[in-house]
């Protein structure tokens, strides 16, 4: 879904809450890629990647976020510091826009947050690369690289 440019980011916000209440999920709400692109060009949110460090390094990663993982490799442990480091890094009144490769940790990442007090913290819908397409594989048929938004590798 593209962002349409005619709504705010009061508009692209509720639109995003709806969602999440629709799905009954229990955080703030679930933005597509290109709404959630539209909110941080116009400073209104930061983005937190929690996928991991190799992720990012071997499939890229968007530019000017900030990387607190969900899990590390190997072996996707969980990071047991994900909320402080959170804390220390956003406040708690921030709008917090959570991306992964697919969005599933995202949304566990935004339940946890949204239980340590984070009233405002929102999942991005299809993640960084996507879901699976019918080929087993990702970056064809959604996601942020897939929608052409900014993304670098290192």
């Amino acid at each position: 879904m593209k962002a349409d440019a005619t709504f705010s980011s009061v508009d692209l916000l509720e639109r995003a809450r709806q969602r999440a209440q629709a799905a009954r999920m229990p955080f703030a709400g679930q933005l597509y890629p290109s709404e959630a692109w539209s909110l941080l060009q116009n400073r209104k949110a930061v983005l937190i990647d929690v996928r991991t460090a190799e992720e990012l390094k071997f499939v890229g990663r968007v530019p000017e976020t900030l990387h607190i993982a969900w899990k590390f490799w190997p072996g996707m442990v969980q990071n047991d510091q994900f909320v402080q480091e959170v804390e220390s890094a956003v406040s708690k009144d921030s709008v917090v826009l959570l991306l992964c490769r697919s969005g599933v940790r995202s949304v566990a990442a935004a339940d946890a947050l949204t239980k340590a007090g984070y009233a405002n913290a929102f999942n991005v819908l299809e993640g960084f690369e996507g879901e699976l397409d019918g080929n087993h594989q990702r970056g064809k048929s959604n996601g942020w690289r897939n929608a052409g938004l900014p993304w670098i590798q290192d």
